[in-house]
């Protein structure tokens, strides 16, 4: 996905919830059910993950060593109040674009999205800014490249899998954009 409008820079980072390995591997067959029956391939190389706060672009002036002390200091030092269990409940899709495992909205995914957004800005002013939207916490399985039609069929197979799990928030990572490829560049454990 290269961006070679100068007006809009490439994203460089994003910050997120990685998950537990059991749940990473259920959701990885599933990505591959998604190559193998439809093709898709978008989101194959990113780590499952919840997003807490989206791709954007980190000016050179700024590093991920900054994002990671930031949030280090900001949010892993009151991880106390904002560690809990998160609920997977089956999967759903946002229209015909995205299909994910569905967790569950939570005031406390919208704590600690809040709180990692703002230690990013104080990093890194005017790298990002907060959604408008309702948080969604999400697992993307695919995106983007879905077939028209797809979606409904993808569905009804992957719920039948009956994804229904907790898992416990105690981490933060940032991802960085390398060669092409989103990889873990930090993590912190709360």
């Amino acid at each position: 996905m290269k961006n070679n409008n100068k007006n809009f820079p490439q994203q460089t980072h994003f910050v997120g919830v990685l998950v537990p390995e059991d749940i990473t591997l259920t959701l990885e067959d599933c990505r591959r059910y998604m190559n193998e029956r439809y093709g898709c391939r978008s989101g194959y190389g990113t780590p499952i993950h919840v997003t807490l706060v989206p791709p954007f672009h980190l000016s050179e002036e700024f590093s991920t060593a900054d994002l990671a002390a930031a949030i280090s200091s900001d949010v892993l030092s009151q991880s106390e109040k904002l560690k809990f269990d998160a609920h997977i409940d089956n999967f759903d899709a946002f229209g015909d674009r995205t299909i994910f495992a569905k967790v569950l909205r939570d005031e406390k995914w919208t704590a600690l999205r809040d709180k990692v957004l703002a230690a990013v800005l104080k990093a890194a002013p005017g790298c990002t800014k907060k959604d408008q939207r309702p948080f969604q916490p999400h697992l993307t399985v695919a995106n983007r490249d879905i077939p028209a039609g797809a979606s409904v069929e993808a569905l009804e197979v992957m719920n039948e899998l009956n994804l229904v799990e907790d898992f416990f928030v105690n981490n933060i990572t940032i991802f960085e954009r390398k060669n092409g490829k989103w990889e873990a560049a930090w993590s912190g454990e709360m």
